[in-house]
């Protein structure tokens, strides 16, 4: 699995993804007690601190309506983290182009031979790149 580094157990957490359930329960395993899967996750609003999207052997184009639907879950001051599987650059790059037409600023890319993710930050949570 996927390691959150800077996340903490107290963080309220939402997975995503055809293996969301089986994420969430590892993810209880390993204390993070208040993460919940897409389908337990209430209606939306803005309750989660960390989201977590498992779209490996998954199109990014049917990533689309998912981050669409996702964000309405996410605080103002939320990380996102996109696993997808290793990408071509190209590929990557519209994946930073996706996450940053939503309001996203990606801060870290990390390639691992299960497959490759991306970490955002709502783009209100930077002021001073908003200002530049």
């Amino acid at each position: 699995m996927i390691a959150l580094a800077g996340c903490s157990p107290q963080q309220r957490i939402v997975v995503a993804g055809s293996k969301s359930m089986e994420l969430m329960l590892e993810m209880h395993r390993r204390g993070f007690s208040r993460a919940a899967s897409t389908g337990n996750c209430g209606r939306p609003a803005g309750q989660y601190d960390v989201a977590l999207v498992d779209w490996r052997r998954r199109t990014l184009l049917a990533l689309e309506p998912t981050l669409d639907w996702l964000t309405n879950f996410l605080s103002a001051r939320a990380v996102l983290v996109v696993w997808v599987d290793a990408q071509k650059e190209a590929a990557s790059q519209g994946l930073r182009a996706s996450l940053e037409r939503r309001g996203f600023v990606v801060e870290q890319g990390i390639v691992h031979q299960c497959g490759s993710a991306l970490s955002a930050r709502r783009s209100q949570a930077h002021p001073m790149q908003m200002a530049a």
